[in-house]
């Protein structure tokens, strides 16, 4: 099966019976040169131990594959694991049929040079931020198809309103993150009802030995001040500042000064 041919994925499907899960956000990439495009931003090498969640049909993973890299992807519809296991045997492919989300709590995510996914939309910025937090699940770069309204928000720096968010103040604590390419819905089986961005975050070392106490009280501080985010940093935190900047505006920089300083206390 050609699977960047819609006609013929989508015929695969109706002869299985197999119907894609919006609930977990599968819509399956049918386009030669996102393909190709993905695989280039991702900057795939020989011998690359990438990480692949949600591999669906597996096109990403054969275009991985391709390349040369050592590939685990995890995929967690069964019908679809199933499909993979038989269809893709190759001896540079992992399959795990199970949940991202409680692998990477297992640890079975950590030591990867890369992850490359198109990610379910449903589950994917969670996804990404349990990569984010866990020391040892940090690869070095990540390039993933998701929304792009989620990437907006990845990238988001202070000073653009609403986009900025707990995600990318989490996010950007290790990595730079780029919106590098729009992708529109035709690109898809079946087709997404919003837009969707190639996204990359490459991690800048910058915060390394920023300890884990001190990460714990980051995160702990971003989580409360986005809980009022309408509201000046001054009266969310009463008593221990007195910015009248609301939380959007400040820097990673200055979330991480703050952090330390309460951590020292």
């Amino acid at each position: 099966m050609n699977l960047t041919s819609p006609s013929q994925v989508k015929a695969w499907c109706i002869e299985r019976g197999f119907h894609p899960n919006k609930t977990l956000g599968q819509n399956f990439l049918v386009d030669a040169n996102t393909l190709e495009a993905i695989l280039d931003i991702a900057a795939v090498r020989e011998g690359m131990r990438v990480l692949e969640i949600g591999p669906g049909l597996g096109v990403l993973t054969q275009g991985l594959l391709a390349r040369g890299a050592n590939v685990t992807a995890i995929e967690k519809d069964s019908a679809l694991a199933a499909r993979l296991a038989e269809e893709l045997r190759h001896p540079n492919l992992s399959l795990i049929a199970a949940d991202a989300l409680d692998e990477i709590k297992k640890g079975t995510c950590d030591g990867y040079d890369a992850l490359v996914s198109n990610l379910p939309y449903q589950a994917g910025t969670r996804i990404l931020l349990d990569l984010v937090l866990r020391p040892g699940a940090r690869p070095e770069t990540m390039t993933v198809l998701m929304q792009t309204e989620v990437c907006e928000r990845l990238a988001a720096m202070p000073g653009d309103g609403k986009k900025r968010g707990l995600a990318g103040v989490l996010a950007q604590l290790d990595y730079d993150v780029e919106c590098v390419r729009e992708v529109p819905p035709s690109c898809f089986w079946p087709k997404p009802e919003v837009g969707s961005t190639v996204a990359k975050l490459v991690r800048h070392h910058r915060n390394d030995n920023v300890p884990a106490a001190v990460r714990e009280t980051f995160r702990a501080l971003a989580i409360r001040a986005f809980e009022h985010r309408r509201k000046q940093m001054g009266s969310i935190f009463k008593g221990v500042m007195h910015s009248t900047l609301r939380p959007e505006q400040l820097t990673n920089e200055e979330w991480l000064a703050l952090a330390e300083g309460l951590t020292e206390k």
